[in-house]
C-alpha cells in the first residue's frame, strides 16, 4: 500500500458553481471555504501530515478588481477567526508564494505562520500570489549566488517548499485538466486525480475515493 504524505489541490470551480447556483461568483468563493474545512478535516483524519492548497497564484491578478478584494476579505476574516481553531487543533500554516498583498492581510499572514510555526499534526501549505515558475527562477538565482553547484538536491533546497516531500497526489477540482503553473518542480512523480466536480460540490466521499484509488496505484518512479 502506498504511503501517503502529502495531498496538493488546485481548488478550482469556485467561480463557476457561485454563477450556476447563486448568480454571484464571490457566493462560489465563500461556499468554497467549507470544502476546505470539511477536506482539513478528512485529512487529519487520513492521518496525512501535509495538504498544499492553491488559492491565488500570480496569473489571478488579471481577474476583476472587485472578485480580487472580496477574495482577500475571505481570507482576512477566515485567518482574523479561525487561526486560534487551527492553532488548539495542532495545525501549521505555511505560505508559499510573495507576500505582496495589503499591510493588514500581510500582517494577518506573518502572525498566523509564527503563532503554528510549532505545531506538528498537519501542516497546510497555502499558495498564495504563487507561481511555480517564479518561484523556479528564484531558486536558481539563490544557487547562483551561493556559488552552488546545480543539481536536484540543491534546486529543491532552495524551493518554497524545502523540507516539504513533493505532493504523493495531486488533485485538480473543475473539470479542467492543467497544472496552471503549480508546483511543477514537486509535481515530477505525483499522481493526478482530474475531478469533474466543481470545488464547492466536491466533498469528503470524493475525497476518501482519490485516497482509495491512489493506495492502489503501483507507483514505480522509473523502475519495473
Amino acid at each position: 500500500m502506498n504511503p501517503l504524505k502529502h495531498v496538493a489541490i488546485i481548488m478550482d470551480g469556485n467561480g463557476r458553481w457561485g454563477l450556476k447556483y447563486k448568480n454571484s461568483r464571490n457566493a462560489g468563493h465563500k461556499a468554497g471555504l467549507n470544502t476546505v474545512e470539511k477536506i482539513i478535516k478528512e485529512t487529519i483524519k487520513n492521518k496525512i501530515g501535509y495538504l498544499t492548497l492553491f488559492a491565488f497564484s500570480t496569473e489571478n491578478w488579471k481577474r476583476p478588481k472587485k472578485e480580487i478584494n472580496y477574495l482577500f476579505n475571505l481570507l482576512e476574516n477566515f485567518l482574523s477567526n479561525r487561526i486560534s481553531d487551527l492553532h488548539k487543533q495542532n495545525i501549521k500554516l505555511k505560505i508559499l508564494g510573495s507576500k505582496k498583498f495589503s499591510p493588514k492581510l500581510n500582517k494577518l499572514l506573518i502572525n498566523s505562520e509564527k503563532k503554528t510555526s510549532k505545531n506538528t499534526k498537519l501542516q497546510i501549505n497555502l499558495a498564495l500570489n504563487y507561481g511555480s515558475k517564479s518561484e523556479l527562477i528564484d531558486a536558481f538565482k539563490k544557487i547562483k549566488k551561493s556559488k552552488s553547484i546545480i543539481n536536484e538536491k540543491n534546486l529543491s533546497k532552495n524551493l518554497q517548499t524545502k523540507n516539504i516531500p513533493d505532493p504523493d497526489i495531486l488533485i485538480r477540482t473543475g473539470n479542467t485538466k492543467r497544472l496552471s503553473n503549480f508546483l511543477l518542480w514537486q509535481l515530477a512523480y505525483s499522481e493526478i486525480f482530474f475531478e469533474k466536480k466543481l470545488w464547492p460540490a466536491f466533498n469528503e466521499n470524493d475525497y476518501n475515493k482519490i485516497i482509495k484509488d491512489y493506495k492502489k496505484i503501483k507507483r514505480n518512479f522509473g523502475k519495473i
